[in-house]
């Protein structure tokens, strides 16, 4: 039986259970941003998710036209800005240390934060059009998750490339590269996640669970310390310079940066 748990216009997500799958809409139109509010509603969902024995996958997606832009700049504010990563990092180790499949359905931008959201995520289907990228730098920041956790996806050095220059790709180049598992047209994204849900449905939700474990034994050990190093040299080191806030302040007020190299 559907169960839909949050659909309120006020709610920036939809939960609807529909065992064994779960599924979760990023709702904050028109680029379904990441703010705080959000990040909680997604925390609250996972937790809940996670207690439900009988739900042995999870399916994110976004609203409208794209999957998400990724974490609200104005959350990166001094004020802001350590709430913020407390918050979207834990989303993101919940989904990490999930015992469900985790599957992303990418469509539109899939940026920053937002692009963290999906890369972290088991199985991920993009539609070929899709816009992916860690733009993060255009601001004088960088992407903490992807810091962690991209090379191990794509390699070092593609992991650079994508942090350091914010270069956009699409869904194709996205799953050439390992970021993706598969890119497809859009009409074909449908039917290729629920393809995956039939398949996944005729297992064992322990078998699954377990067997995942295990997929991650290796990763699993570096990656909490990798991100708690990426957070702290994010908030001691990177924040304190004057370029940091520089980059926040211009994209707030609409204007080109002026870097002081400080």
């Amino acid at each position: 039986m559907t169960q839909m748990l949050i659909q309120s216009a006020q709610a920036r997500i939809a939960l609807d259970l529909n065992p064994p799958v779960a599924r979760i809409v990023l709702r904050h139109p028109p680029l379904n941003v990441i703010d705080i509010p959000m990040m909680k509603e997604l925390s609250q969902a996972l937790v809940l998710i996670e207690s439900r024995p009988d739900i042995s996958v999870i399916v994110i997606s976004g609203e409208g036209s794209n999957f998400s832009a990724g974490v609200d700049v104005a959350a990166h504010t001094p004020d802001k800005i350590e709430e913020m990563l407390a918050q979207f990092h834990a989303v993101i180790r919940v989904l990490v240390a999930s015992k469900k499949v985790t599957i992303a359905s990418v469509h539109g931008h899939c940026l920053g934060g937002g692009a963290e959201l999906a890369m972290v995520c088991d199985l991920v289907y993009t539609t070929d059009s899709a816009q992916w990228g860690f733009p993060e730098i255009k601001l004088a920041c960088y992407p903490p998750v992807a810091c962690a956790a991209l090379a191990a996806l794509v390699g070092q050095k593609r992991a650079a490339e994508l942090i350091l220059t914010g270069r956009t790709v699409s869904g194709i180049e996205a799953a050439d590269m390992g970021l993706a598992t598969r890119a497809l047209p859009a009409n074909q994204i449908a039917s290729a996640v629920d393809d995956c849900l039939r398949r996944l449905k005729e297992f064992s939700g322990a078998a699954l669970a377990t067997t995942k474990k295990a997929i991650y034994a290796w990763d699993s050990m570096h990656f909490d310390k990798g991100l708690a190093r990426a957070e702290k040299i994010y908030l001691e080191e990177l924040m304190a310079t004057a370029d940091a806030q520089e980059g926040v302040r211009a994209f707030l007020e609409r204007r080109p940066p002026t870097w002081t190299g400080k």
